[in-house]
């Protein structure tokens, strides 16, 4: 900061600060050069005269006593009117900071409640720590550790979101895993049928296009349902994409990097069943998208509740035993019989091509043409 933006201008009545210091310098090296002058150890000046000396010099004294008073008066007058403008300057500077930070601290207690949000405990405006507050809001741990989020927040983020979105001419896409992209089982629950065909060993193989695959720290086999690769590619330049599954946190990142090794689709956006706010309930406050422009593919209903009307109910794919035993199928599964759903006509090609439509439908509406920015 420079010092002249701090220091007050002269009045023209007045000499300027450096005259005022030059001046009293020179009345303190005036001053000190008379005391110093009837100082004991000048001889010159010594007050062991004789009598008649001291009669002489009477008249003398008086008048070194009148210069002496005089320059004391000139020194204390000049002392005084430079720490009269040392006050000044303090009283000039002192209140400009306390108004800088008054104003800072009134305008965070103005912003702040409500808190955007809150990052490790801290409020990422103000810093004040999340215990201290009843804080509104959703905890978004998927996209970081940490993060909880205001609802102001949350609208300003899926309002931003939502003119990318519709920039880019696209919508959202909420995907669930379990019978919808996939098929997992565990290895204790694999049929008798399946082992005598060697299910386990044909998911060990080192083959790129593999769709089996064997998750060993969870001792599971996951299937993945034919064209699902091919669906996510063209779906992507259609959708922002989501993955919202029941499933554990650690299960769902699992059978993301097999649907997604390149993390080229959903990036952080994998939602499990710890991120849920509403227990044994899916529901898009945990996306941060706009609700107006969600589509959901979830093979079962009752898990989304409040939004029925966003969801595309998928046809369950059972590939494993386990898979049909658990919903009550006395039938062969697909394993058993060597089989597969068809991918060029299968259930998620099925899909595409009704997403394709409900794209095209939106874009191309006139709602859409009156919500373009």
């Amino acid at each position: 900061m420079s010092l002249a933006a701090e220091s007050p201008s002269p009045s023209p009545s007045s000499s300027s600060g450096s005259d005022d210091f030059a001046a009293l310098l020179d009345s303190e090296l005036e001053l000190a050069s008379a005391v110093d002058s009837a100082s004991p150890d000048d001889p010159s000046t010594s007050l062991t005269g004789s009598d008649d000396e001291e009669d002489d010099d009477d008249e003398d004294d008086d008048e070194d006593v009148v210069v002496e008073v005089e320059a004391a008066e000139q020194s204390s007058t000049k002392r005084c009117k430079v720490e009269v403008q040392h006050q000044d300057r303090g009283t000039i500077i002192r209140p400009d900071e306390d108004a800088i930070e008054g104003s800072s601290q009134n305008a965070q207690n103005k912003i702040c409640p409500p808190h955007p949000g809150f990052f490790g405990g801290l409020c990422f405006r103000c810093g004040k720590r999340q215990d201290e507050e009843d804080v509104p809001g959703v905890a978004f741990g998927y996209v970081h550790k940490g993060l909880r989020l205001g609802t102001s927040e949350m609208d300003r983020l899926r309002g931003s979101d939502l003119k990318n979105l519709l920039r880019e001419r696209k919508l959202i896409l909420i995907l669930d895993l379990d019978h919808t992209l996939i098929n997992s089982t565990k290895l204790h629950d694999i049929s008798a049928a399946e082992n005598n065909l060697g299910i386990q060993t044909a998911a060990s193989k080192d083959d790129p296009n593999r769709s089996l695959f064997t998750l060993e720290g969870m001792q599971m086999l996951t299937k993945l349902r034919p064209f699902v690769r091919k669906f996510l590619k063209e779906a992507s330049t259609m959708f922002e994409m989501y993955i919202y599954t029941m499933g554990d946190k650690a299960y769902a990142i699992e059978i993301a990097k097999l649907l997604d090794p390149r993390n080229v689709y959903f990036d952080s956006k994998v939602i499990s069943n710890s991120d849920c706010t509403q227990r044994h309930q899916k529901g898009l406050d945990m996306v941060l998208g706009a609700e107006s422009v969600a589509v959901i593919l979830d093979d079962t209903e009752y898990v989304w509740q409040k939004h029925k009307e966003n969801l595309i109910l998928m046809e369950r794919y059972h590939y494993f035993a386990s898979s049909c035993r658990q919903f009550g199928f006395s039938v062969k599964s697909l394993s058993e019989l060597m089989q597969d759903e068809r991918g060029i006509d299968g259930a998620l090609a099925t899909i595409l091509d009704v997403l394709k439509r409900i794209h095209t439908i939106f874009f191309d509406s006139v709602g859409y043409l009156s919500t373009r920015i």
